[in-house]
């Protein structure tokens, strides 16, 4: 019989899983640009291929819909052979993505390198360092995913300052060329480091670990397929949640340079020579990664569905304070700020729920399948939120549309998720007593009346 290809790394050559957490973080780092920088390049695209806004950020919808949903394909394959080939793979798709975009010469050519191939490989990257976190880290899960997912916020803040700095010595297309090398080469180097538990791993002293997990956390006693996991009345609550949360982070990050524009605050020079939109941008990436293991902490301490709600009952009076005084660049700079800091938890929290109620085993790709839900946010996040700006001349329906959907969510989870992940608990333990502990048995959780 052929041995997978999963069986042939050795355990002995599997790096320790604390160095596979920094490797995936640089990986994670690297891939940043491709979403958190794209707002940069939006008015330079535009001027330089005499288009619209519209057709413009048609770029970054096309790069996140792929990154989003090819995600269960890539994790299906990442939960099978290993994230260490999937992700020299997206290193390939990574650079080329940028390299092509700095050659393109017309929007449809545009959409192929930076939409398509971009897409391709960020979520690539994205789903194997994410799914590996969640298999090594079962004990510090919230804390190790928000790392994780939170390298994808902040990589930005470490670049954005030379990449802006090049757009003005140079021009959009070289500065493509350059960092398209640069992320390529750096994803190419992580991924060397990565490969997946071996079949029932756990980690030291994990019998009393998990018992302290399981009376703060909601965890299922099961490892469901993605199917079963759609049997599940839990998971079209996340899904619909996370589509309606990371609707106003996305519209923040693809649209604040449009935004300070409209507010006249894009080419005030603030501290150190920077203008309030570069500040906003650098601080903004920052708080959006560390929000990512805070939040991912404290879920850990008091449970996901509460952190939700605190959270994003936050980032609704965020929102509207930044409605009220986004003409005033401190403001927009430091509520701009809040916005992501209460926002980017979506990325840790989101992943960790959904391997607590569906297990470890094939969450890489039950995560991809509720990621998603972020490519669906986009349609409305981008062309959706440019064409009501458009149409209106305003931004001011758009940040209404954030605020309705931050507290409708919030209170979602606490009102109706709530008790559906208990469900969904209560009815693993009970299929797994009944089936002696035989993995195989599908749960089929109760709906709360």
């Amino acid at each position: 019989m052929a041995a997978s290809a999963s069986s042939l790394i050795h355990p002995s050559r599997i790096v320790n899983r604390w160095a596979q957490l920094v490797a995936g973080i640089f990986a994670m780092m690297a891939v940043a640009n491709l979403q958190y920088a794209w707002t940069i390049f939006t008015k330079p695209i535009q001027s330089h291929m005499h288009t619209t806004l519209v057709e413009v950020q048609w770029t970054i919808t096309l790069f996140i819909a792929l990154e989003t949903w090819l995600v269960p394909f890539e994790g299906y394959l990442v939960d099978r052979i290993g994230p260490r080939f999937m992700l020299g793979l997206g290193a390939i798709f990574v650079g080329l993505g940028w390299i092509g975009a700095g050659l393109a010469e017309s929007m449809h050519t545009l959409y192929f390198w930076y939409g398509i191939f971009g897409g391709i490989g960020a979520g690539m990257v994205y789903g194997g360092t994410i799914g590996n976190a969640l298999k090594w880290f079962p004990d510090y899960r919230g804390l190790c995913v928000g790392f994780t997912a939170g390298a994808y916020g902040v990589g930005t803040a470490l670049t954005i300052i030379p990449i802006t700095n090049m757009l003005k010595t140079s021009n959009y297309q070289h500065t493509f060329l350059v960092w398209g090398a640069i992320q390529g080469v750096v994803v190419l180097a992580a991924a060397l480091f990565l490969a997946k538990p071996p079949e029932g791993w756990a980690p030291p002293g994990w019998k009393e670990k998990e018992a302290l997990i399981k009376s703060r956390v909601q965890t299922s006693a099961r490892d469901l397929t993605p199917w079963e996991m759609l049997q599940q009345p839990s998971f079209y609550v996340i899904y619909v949640m996370l589509t309606m949360l990371a609707f106003g982070g996305i519209v923040v990050t693809v649209q604040l340079a449009p935004m300070a524009t409209s507010y006249h605050v894009d080419k005030i020079v603030v501290a150190f020579g920077m203008t309030a939109l570069t500040l906003a941008i650098e601080i903004d990436r920052v708080l959006n990664g560390l929000t990512r293991p805070f939040w991912g902490w404290i879920s850990d301490l008091i449970g996901r569905e509460n952190a939700i709600f605190v959270s994003f009952i936050l980032e609704a009076m965020a929102v509207f304070a930044l409605l009220q005084l986004i003409s005033h660049p401190i403001w927009f700079i430091a509520l701009s700020g809040l916005c992501f800091f209460a926002w980017g938890n979506i990325y840790s929290l989101f992943p960790s729920i959904t391997a607590d109620l569906y297990g470890r085993k094939w969450a890489t790709t039950n995560y991809g399948v509720v990621y998603t839900a972020k490519g669906l946010a986009t349609l409305f996040a981008a062309p959706g939120a440019a064409w009501l700006f458009e149409k209106t001349g305003s931004w001011t329906k758009v940040f209404w549309a954030m605020i309705a959907c931050d507290v409708i969510a919030a209170f979602m989870a606490l009102l109706w998720l709530k008790p559906l992940a208990a469900s969904t608990v209560r009815a693993s333990q009970a299929e797994d007593s009944s089936a002696g502990n035989v993995a195989t048995a599908p749960i089929k959780a109760r709906g709360v009346a």
